[in-house]
């Protein structure tokens, strides 16, 4: 069989991409956090769903896994959407303990070009609970590099997610969405300021020390509260923290004793339990004297139990409330949502192509070893003849002729045998590809 006939019978893979998730629009906090990775288990996790996928015949060219406190998403690449997304969608929600029909309602599905679209907006900071919050793109360049040094990441995510770096790059610097930033952190103090008045007699505790317990202890720390104390799991990073703050570090170990000595408590950790109970609580408003303690669990899942909220003398703040009140000071940078999508759209439309154009090459390489093939074949018969002692431009004639035949005649039959809309395709191809004009056909 020759390579167009057998490129035309068994088209190579095409490639697909396949997004699904859920985040802070789609699902509240508590499931959320049921599903929530934390950095360091980003690869195991992959892996794990590598394994189910090959072991259901679903095998993924790429696999890259984004988990933020708003939202946990996967993104895919694949021969075909239809056959990842059930395994897919049975494997995610295996994660938080439920069915596909649990967490359906909850989920969204992107495919293909929707899945660029979806990235580039993640990316720009546009599809945030605070519109164009920078962190999320220092995020998605962690996931990135945790799937390709995992070997998972696979040719045609990685161009999706190099094409988002750079959409998220001209949205900063052409729009006016970076500007003025609203954060998370900047929402804390404002809520911190409305019930203290100042911070000059609060005593702060950050429990954990990742990127965003820094992020928010420097903007408190800011405000010179009475004292910063920073407890985690880690004490050398507790220390190395409270060493720039100009505070203490704590173990986390018999914290739970100490609650009471704090007015304010600000908590982010990967763990995957409750840190503060409601009884460790309680207990501190009576040694405070049913003074207000105001708390704000950033994390995903939570460190502070639920029930912490209900209690008379206890503000209690989650990730999702401080991005609602973020949100409120956000219309100034609403007018540049409209150029920021417009970039994105663009984007889109070249990705699309990019797209388009690798879905081709497969074909195009079958044409071009079904042109080597003829070429060589006439050649050799020309060398024979040319052996045989025949005159050259007999030969070259012939060569020049049945190489032409063989070109023109998939091209003339499918015009000779087809008919209505199939002869007008054969038609229009035909025009296109054998009746240029010299300034479009040279060469």
């Amino acid at each position: 069989m020759t390579a167009l006939a057998l490129a035309a019978s068994s088209p190579s893979t095409p490639s697909c991409l396949l997004a699904v998730g859920l985040n802070h629009a789609s699902a509240p906090l508590d499931l959320r956090g049921r599903y929530a990775v934390p950095v360091d288990r980003l690869a195991s996790t992959l892996q794990g769903l590598r394994e189910h996928l090959l072991a259901r015949g679903a095998p993924a060219t790429g696999l890259t896994l984004l988990s933020t406190c708003n939202r946990t998403e996967l993104y895919l690449g694949g021969s075909d959407a239809a056959d990842l997304l059930a395994p897919v969608e049975t494997w995610f929600a295996a994660q938080g303990g439920a069915g596909p029909d649990d967490l359906r309602p909850h989920r969204y599905v992107h495919q293909d070009a929707d899945v660029a679209r979806h990235a580039f907006r993640v990316a720009a900071g546009l599809d945030s609970a605070v519109l164009g919050e920078p962190q999320i793109l220092g995020q998605l360049k962690t996931a990135v590099r945790t799937a390709d040094a995992a070997g998972m990441l696979g040719g045609t995510l990685q161009q999706l997610f190099q094409r988002s770096f750079a959409v998220a790059k001209a949205v900063r610097s052409g729009t006016e969405i970076g500007a003025h930033p609203v954060s998370l952190a900047a929402a804390a103090v404002r809520i911190a300021l409305q019930l203290f008045g100042d911070l000059s007699q609060q005593r702060v505790l950050f429990i954990g020390a990742g990127e965003m317990i820094d992020l928010v202890a420097t903007h408190l720390a800011a405000r010179a509260p009475a004292a910063i104390a920073v407890a985690n799991r880690s004490l050398e990073r507790a220390e190395a923290l409270a060493g720039r703050l100009g505070g203490t570090a704590l173990p986390l170990v018999g914290l739970d004793r100490r609650l009471h000595e704090f007015d304010l408590i600000v908590s982010c950790t990967a763990s995957s339990l409750p840190l503060v109970g409601l009884g460790a609580v309680q207990r501190a408003l009576r040694a405070r004297r049913r003074r207000p303690m105001l708390m704000f669990d950033l994390a995903v899942p939570r460190d502070i139990e639920a029930e912490v909220g209900g209690l008379d003398d206890v503000y209690l703040y989650t990730v999702d409330d401080l991005a609602s009140r973020a949100a409120e000071g956000g219309e100034r940078r609403l007018a540049a949502v409209q150029a920021a999508e417009s970039l994105v759209d663009a984007g889109v439309d070249h990705f699309r192509l990019w797209l388009a154009r690798r879905a081709s090459v497969p074909l195009v390489q079958a044409v071009l070893a079904q042109g080597e093939s003829w070429r060589e074949q006439e050649l050799q018969r020309a060398r024979r003849a040319l052996t045989r002692g025949a005159p050259v431009d007999e030969v070259l004639q012939l060569l020049s002729a049945t190489l032409t035949r063989k070109l023109l005649h998939g091209a003339l039959a499918g015009l000779h045998h087809s008919k209505g809309e199939e002869h007008a395709a054969w038609t229009d191809a035909a025009q296109r590809c054998f009746l240029r004009s010299d300034a479009h056909g040279a060469g």
